[in-house]
């Protein structure tokens, strides 16, 4: 009987998974019951609601450097063109290269994701209904959760069928006890899929309704504005340039700092 030992934190661990992604699911649909009315988004909000403080800063090292006034090496460096930001995002990021106007641009990303400029958009956002405060379980965290349950179920079955049982009981009815939690999980990730998709980790129903607006508004813009539009949505791998995207792709210490063009 030690496969029931193994049975009973696999339904533990499937049954409050799934009760956390039922109540992300189910608390968004009640705090959005009045939006109020409805507005158009800004790059550096539409940047939030995607993917967050990281996609803000990325989008502002994307723009800066599409305007020639910060240079990003495929090397990896930041070097600062023109030291004027022109909005509180731009000095977050001058900010974070720091007075020597040269920077890598890993430390770069994560300071100015974390500026008092993003923290302030953020705030604004929560405050309008757009945004999912700091903290609150999201659909998206309810799914991973259920995801790593449902592999946590399975490891826990088949190691239940190694384990020695009575001779009563046979193998597949072991299986079957295990098939059960593993199907709640499973069917709780499809009626997510049906229901909630995509999963938000950012934006609530009201910022998902304008991020879809902003992306319809923005494919019938310049090129420009498209192009920067791309980039807040779907982060650097919207990004055409090839040295632009080995800027970022870069992981290790550069040998050497790159040179002022």
């Amino acid at each position: 009987m030690f496969w029931v030992l193994l049975l009973l934190p696999a339904w533990v661990i499937a049954g409050i998974a799934c009760t956390r992604l039922c109540l992300a699911a189910a608390r968004p649909a009640t705090a959005d019951a009045d939006p109020g009315p409805e507005r158009e988004l800004d790059l550096y909000e539409a940047a939030f609601l995607s993917g967050g403080p990281a996609r803000v800063a990325d989008l502002t090292l994307v723009s800066m450097a599409r305007q020639r006034r910060l240079l990003l090496a495929r090397t990896g460096w930041a070097t600062v063109v023109d030291p004027r930001g022109r909005d509180e995002m731009e000095r977050s990021v001058i900010g974070a290269i720091g007075p020597g106007g040269q920077s890598l641009i890993a430390p770069v990303r994560t300071a100015a994701a974390a500026a008092e400029a993003v923290r302030g958009l953020a705030e604004r956002l929560v405050r309008a209904g757009l945004a999912v405060p700091q903290g609150a379980h999201t659909v998206a965290a309810g799914v991973r959760r259920v995801r790593v349950a449902a592999l946590a179920v399975c490891a826990l079955g088949t190691a239940a069928q190694v384990l020695p049982v009575a001779p009563e009981v046979p193998r597949y009815l072991v299986a079957l006890w295990f098939a059960l939690p593993l199907v709640l999980a499973l069917s709780c990730l499809a009626v997510a899929r049906i229901e909630v998709h995509p999963y938000a980790a950012w934006a609530s129903p009201a910022g998902q309704r304008l991020l879809g607006a902003f992306a319809r508004r923005t494919r019938r813009a310049g090129d420009e504005c498209g192009y920067l539009s791309c980039v807040a949505v779907r982060g650097i791998r919207a990004v055409g340039e090839p040295d632009l995207r080995a800027a970022f792709a870069h992981r290790e210490e550069p040998r050497g700092l790159p040179e002022l063009p």
